[in-house]
């Protein structure tokens, strides 16, 4: 799978190796072992394609001025046959590098013939990658924060699968421990309201308040009417959980689907617990002599792995805790089903159990550097320029549903994503839902169907796009027309770079460059004119800069549309 950018560095870097090596050979330079150099992309075009910094690098290992070394490689450069055309020397003696007209033409071509395959690699050698997000506690529904979860963890799984990794995509879903004794406490205690009366039933201080506490309470009852009201507490506890976190699991996964995130696995806590998952992944911490027994409970030494303190596995009467219960799902992810590495995406409130369950691994015999975590920053809704509050039904948290009721889908999967998942994000209302270009999705979405319009106005003139010769293509000379091939170029190196770095938002970013330079190209270049090559090779490129953007879309899961 061709990567030319990457081929056309690595080309240059051997380029400038060998001349090297030939001006020693020659007695130009003295002979020397040569450290590494680097090639870069200036950021500004005019300073070449890529640059090298082999001179500078080079000038103490050979005792000579940066500009001296530069200009004895350049005058044993041989360009013939590669993808540059020209060089020159700039500043101290940075070797600057200009691609020649046929390699924009093969970044064209490469674009139309790869098509919904264009930016697909090999990179990650088909590695067993699982990335697990949102893992939205089950008692209740998807707040804010979740809503980013969602979008920075599908579109980074979906990356890595573009990038050549064999990902799953998993929910772990809470369903055992204290948060599911409080639901069904709670969720006794507005059932027993219903009978009784709110002001005869005490809600216990550590419940969940939400409404949709209520609704499940008032749904039971609706159903089976007061069947429940003989019943011990703990069995009716236990009745009611059984009737509302089903329909608990299955709300988070519709509201899910309707953000456009579908999951391999959903992975149940109980499981682990009833099969014994959890006491084993304490046995095999015990047999390493790493626990010990204090005040009643069974503590683990987690101070020995880095962490600040130790934890308890197992409570005063015997109840798991949560922690040993992700030491155990950990286990699993790692020895059990054979994943060669782990992503969590969590909330940067978790950060303090990173180190210590980084250190569990080792602990229990695994190798922590696999699991890695990626801490995203809290939201603020904005509207108005002022910070906004708008859920209707569930307390204090603002949903998931009620979110996307309010904007499209499209803008808030794209949204959520324009920042790194380290970085606090203000979601701005207002400009989600503006049909202008200070939108940043509408804005991408406008390049794609400008093209689309492009395309249809001239198949009403009898004009259709045709395949181009190589010669044809090389005619794509202006600089915006370059500037636009170059971000097409462009596409398969930042998928590897958002993968490598657990940093989808590159893709949003990505999208944003790609049309703002097809944008400044379509101002610059008539693609309709009278020289007929020339407009097919504009049109040809158009057809690239098309499909590109409609695949960073599909990563993204955004809708590319064709009129707007």
């Amino acid at each position: 799978m061709p990567n030319l950018l990457l081929e056309a560095q690595e080309q240059l870097q051997g380029l400038v190796a060998g001349a090297a090596r030939s001006a020693m050979q020659k007695g130009a330079l003295p002979e020397a072992e040569l450290p590494a150099f680097t090639v870069e992309i200036p950021a500004d075009p005019s300073h070449g394609d890529f640059a090298a910094n082999a001179a500078m690098v080079w000038a103490r290992a050979l005792k000579l001025p940066p500009r001296k070394i530069a200009e004895a490689v350049a005058a044993q450069l041989e360009l013939a046959g590669s993808c540059f055309d020209r060089w020159e020397i700039a500043g101290p003696g940075f070797l600057n590098f200009f691609l020649a007209p046929g390699w924009y033409a093969g970044v064209v071509k490469e674009a139309l013939d790869r098509g919904a395959d264009y930016g697909r690699s090999d990179y990650g050698r088909g590695e067993k990658v699982m990335v697990e997000f949102v893992s939205a506690n089950p008692t209740g529904p998807m707040h804010m924060g979740n809503a980013r979860g969602g979008s920075i963890g599908d579109v980074l799984a979906d990356t890595m699968k573009l990038a050549g990794f064999d990902v799953t995509k998993e929910f772990y879903i809470n369903d055992a421990g204290n948060q599911i004794a409080k639901f069904g406490r709670s969720l006794a205690a507005r059932y027993r309201q219903i009978y009784l009366g709110e002001e005869a039933v005490p809600f216990p201080e550590d419940g969940y308040h939400g409404e949709d506490i209520t609704e499940r309470a008032r749904q039971y009852a609706g159903q089976y009417g007061d069947s429940l009201m003989q019943k011990p507490e703990e069995e009716m506890a236990d009745a009611l959980v059984a009737y509302a976190l089903p329909l608990n699991i299955e709300k988070l996964r519709t509201d899910l689907e309707k953000y456009r995130i579908v999951y391999d696995v959903w992975f149940h806590e109980s499981e682990l617990h009833e099969t014994g998952q959890v006491q084993a992944a304490i046995q095999k911490l015990a047999d390493k002599g790493l626990t010990y027994e204090k005040d009643g409970a069974l503590w683990y030494r987690a101070t020995q792995f880095g962490a600040e303190k130790d934890e308890v596995l197992v409570r005063q009467g015997g109840s798991p805790t949560y922690f040993a219960a992700d030491i155990a799902y950990h286990y699993n992810k790692f020895a059990i089903r054979g994943f060669a590495r782990c992503i969590n995406v969590w909330g940067a409130d978790h950060h303090g159990h990173v180190a210590r369950l980084k250190g569990a691994m080792d602990a229990i015999g695994l190798d922590g550097s696999k699991l890695d975590i990626v801490l995203m920053q809290l939201v603020r809704l904005m509207k108005d320029g002022e910070p906004y509050k708008m859920s209707k039904r569930s307390g204090k948290a603002i949903t998931l549903s009620d979110l996307i009721e309010e904007v499209p889908v499209d803008a808030a999967r794209f949204f959520f994503n324009l920042r790194e998942p380290n970085s606090t994000l203000d979601f701005d209302l207002d400009l989600a839902v503006e049909q202008s270009s200070q939108n940043p999705v509408y804005y991408v979405q406008y390049a794609h169907a400008r093209i689309c319009s492009i395309l249809k106005n001239l198949a009403a003139e009898g004009i259709s796009p045709r395949a181009c010769t190589a010669g044809e293509l090389c005619r794509l000379t202006q600089p915006e027309e370059l500037a636009l091939i170059r971000r097409i170029a462009a596409y398969p190196r930042e998928i590897i770079a958002a993968a490598k770095n657990y940093d989808p938002a590159r893709m949003t970013r990505y999208a944003m460059d790609l049309a703002a330079d097809f944008h400044k190209y379509y101002n610059s270049c008539r693609v309709k004119c009278e020289d007929e090559p020339l407009m097919q090779a504009r049109l040809a490129l158009c057809l690239a800069a098309r499909q590109v953007l409609k695949n960073d879309l599909a990563l993204l899961k955004i809708t590319a549309p064709e009129s707007m």
